[in-house]
C-alpha cells in the first residue's frame, strides 16, 4: 500500500521499497536482526514500525559480527533470518557468520544498504563494491538499483519479486544465505508508508507457505554383510531413524543427535587411537552430518581400502575419502548383529576410572547430565573442550548444537544468545574455553528487548590456548614460543567482565559447587578456573 503525497519532496522512495520488502519478509514470518546505519535507515524504520505493532520480531545490536552470529543461532531452530545492515565495513563485518552459515546449511537474508553504483571506485565515503563481498558464501548475491520516483509504481511488484526468490533460495532443500543488495539515494527516509498497513494489504491477498521437500524417493541399497561403520558428524541427527535402522556400529560426535543410540560406540575415539583389530577388519564406513573432531577419523575415511558411502545432510556432503559414493535417498541393508556386538564388547573394555575432583572430564559429563531434559539446548564452543566430549559425553539424549561449519571460536556468544531468543522455554548452556569466550565477549551486551533470558555461559579457563598441546607444534618449538605465540594466555578477570555487562556470576570450586550452579536461572557466567 502506497500513501499518495502532494508534496513531492517529502515522497522517499527509498522508504516505500524498503516499506514493502520488509512487509512482505514479515509476510514470511521472517525475524529481523538489525545494527544501526544512515544508508539502511529506510529498512530499520519499516522494521521497526512492524515491531512496536507486535507483527514482527525485531533485534537490535551494535556490532554487526555479534550480530550476525545472534541471527545465526536463531536460525538454527527458527529457519531463515533476516539481517539489516548499513554500508561499508558493516557489510564486511558479517562475513564470519555468513561463512557459517554457508558451510552448516543455514538460512540467513541479508539486507545489505548500498550507495548508488556510480560512487563505487569514486573515492566515495562509506562506498565499496558490496556486490560479490561474500563470494560464494552466498547462493545468489541481488544488485538492486536505487529506486527513484519515477519507479514507485512498481516498487510493491519488484518488492514481492526479490523477497520470494530470496526466501526460497535460503529456505531451499540445503538452506544458505542469499545477499540482497539495495542501493538508496537520498531522501533516504520518511514516515510513510507505514509497513504495518502495507503487511495488512498482503495478508489479505495472499498466505505464505513454503513447499514441504520430505523425500519420498526409493532407498539405496548397501552391502551390510562387508564390515560397515557408521561415521556420524555434527548434525546427523536429521536422519537418526534412518542410522538407528542400519544396526551398525556408530562413531557419533557430541553434536552429531545420535549419541544416546544404543548402537553408538560411545569410546570409539579410545578404539581408534588405540589401533585395535576390529578397525583393521572395516571396509565401508556410512557418513552423515559433518565430522570434524577426531584425525583418527579421518585417517579412517582415507584408508585405500575403505569404500565411503556419503549420505547428504543439511551441512551438504562430507567427500572425504578415496572411494566416494553419494548418497541423495535414504539408506537401507540387513543388519549384522554380531559386528555390532564385538564393537560394544570393545567399548565396554576401556578403562573408565577416574580421579575424583572438578576437571574437564566432569565438567562434560556433569554438564551432559544436567542438559538432558528436554528444554535444554547445549551449544559447545570450538575448543578442546568439544574433544574432550568426544570422549567422554555420555549417552544421555541432549539438544546439541556447535558451529562446526568451519568450526571457528568466534561469535560463539552470540550463537547461543541467538538461540536462546529463538527458544525462550529452553534453557540454553553454552559450554567453552576462555579464549572463545574473550573472542566474543562484546556479545555479552544486553538488550532489554531480548527479554529474560534463560542463558548459561559456562567458561572453563586454562588461561589459554590449550587446544594447540595436542598439534605438532607444541613439540617443534621451545616453550617460550609456544606459549606466546600459540597458547596466548590472558589474564582478564571474567568477574569483573560480568558485573560490567549485568550477568551473574559464580566461579564453582567443587563438584558439589558446579552442580549448584548448573541449576542457576538466568543470564549467568559460570567460570571454572583449571591449571
Amino acid at each position: 500500500m502506497i500513501n499518495n503525497q502532494t508534496d513531492t519532496e517529502l515522497v522517499s522512495p527509498a522508504q516505500i521499497f524498503s516499506a514493502h520488502i520488509i512487509a512482505e519478509l514479515a509476510a514470511w514470518g521472517r525475524d529481523f536482526w538489525l545494527a544501526p546505519g544512515a544508508r539502511s535507515q529506510a529498512l530499520a524504520i519499516a522494521a521497526a514500525q512492524l515491531a512496536e505493532a507486535g507483527k514482527a520480531n525485531l533485534h537490535v545490536r551494535i556490532d554487526e559480527r555479534s550480530l550476525g552470529f545472534s541471527a545465526l543461532g536463531a536460525s538454527v531452530y527458527g529457519g531463515p533470518q533476516v539481517i539489516i545492515t548499513t554500508s561499508g565495513t558493516a557489510v564486511a563485518n558479517l562475513h564470519p557468520a555468513v561463512l557459517e552459515a554457508h558451510h552448516s546449511g543455514l538460512g540467513l537474508i541479508l539486507l545489505t544498504a548500498d550507495r548508488p553504483a556510480e560512487l563505487r571506485d569514486k573515492g566515495a565515503n562509506q562506498t565499496t563494491n558490496q556486490v560479490g563481498i561474500f563470494s560464494d558464501a552466498v547462493i545468489e548475491c541481488i544488485d538492486v538499483a536505487a529506486p527513484t520516483v519515477e519507479d514507485i509504481p512498481n516498487l510493491p511488484r519488484l518488492a514481492k519479486e526479490l523477497v520470494e526468490k530470496a526466501v526460497l533460495l535460503a529456505w531451499g532443500k540445503r538452506a544458505q544465505p542469499v545477499q540482497l543488495n539495495l542501493q538508496f539515494i537520498e531522501p533516504l527516509s520518511a514516515t510513510t508508508p507505514d509497513a504495518v498497513e502495507v503487511l495488512e494489504s498482503i495478508w489479505n491477498e495472499e498466505e505464505k507457505e513454503v513447499a514441504s521437500t520430505e523425500e519420498t524417493t526409493a532407498g539405496f541399497p548397501i552391502d551390510l554383510s562387508i564390515p560397515t561403520v557408521v561415521i556420524a558428524g555434527a548434525n546427523a541427527g536429521v536422519h537418526a531413524a534412518e542410522i538407528q535402522n542400519l544396526g551398525l556400529p556408530v562413531f557419533a560426535e557430541p553434536t552429531s543427535g545420535v549419541r544416546h543410540l544404543e548402537q553408538s560406540i560411545l569410546r570409539y575415539r579410545t578404539l581408534l587411537e588405540n589401533n585395535t583389530a576390529l578397525l583393521s577388519e572395516v571396509k565401508q564406513l556410512v557418513v552423515y552430518g559433518k565430522p570434524t573432531l577426531s584425525r583418527p577419523v579421518i585417517a579412517l575415511l582415507k584408508r585405500s581400502d575403505v569404500k565411503v558411502f556419503v549420505r547428504e545432510g543439511q551441512m551438504g556432503a562430507f567427500e572425504i575419502g578415496n572411494d566416494i559414493t553419494k548418497v541423495d535417498n535414504h539408506i537401507e541393508g540387513a543388519r549384522n548383529g554380531a559386528w555390532l556386538e564385538s564393537w560394544q564388547q570393545e567399548s565396554n573394555q576401556v578403562d573408565l576410572s577416574h580421579a575424583d575432583g572438578l576437571d574437564r572430564r566432569t565438567i562434560i559429563s556433569k554438564t551432559w547430565a544436567a542438559s538432558h531434559a528436554a528444554d535444554t539446548i547445549l551449544v559447545l564452543g570450538a575448543s578442546q573442550l568439544i574433544r574432550e566430549a568426544d570422549f567422554y559425553a555420555p549417552g544421555n539424549q541432549v539438544r546439541a548444537w556447535a558451529n562446526r561449519g568451519l568450526s571457528g571460536i568466534d561469535g560463539t556468544i552470540a550463537t547461543a544468545t541467538g538461540i536462546a531468543i529463538q527458544e525462550p522455554e529452553n534453557q540454553v548452556r553454552a559450554l567453552m574455553g576462555d579464549l572463545t569466550f574473550l573472542h566474543d565477549v562484546g556479545s555479552l551486551s544486553i538488550d532489554k528487548n531480548d527479554g529474560p533470558l534463560d542463558l548459561q555461559i559456562i567458561v572453563v579457563n586454562d588461561n589459554g590456548g590449550k587446544i594447540f598441546s595436542n598439534l605438532e607444534v607444541a613439540q617443534s618449538v621451545g616453550a617460550n614460543t609456544f606459549e606466546r605465540v600459540f597458547q596466548t594466555p590472558q589474564n582478564v578477570d571474567i568477574s569483573k567482565l560480568a558485573e560490567a555487562y549485568g550477568w551473574q556470576y559464580v566461579n564453582p570450586e567443587t563438584v558439589t559447587d558446579y552442580e549448584l550452579a548448573l541449576e542457576i536461572k538466568g543470564r549467568v557466567i559460570i567460570e571454572v578456573k583449571l591449571d
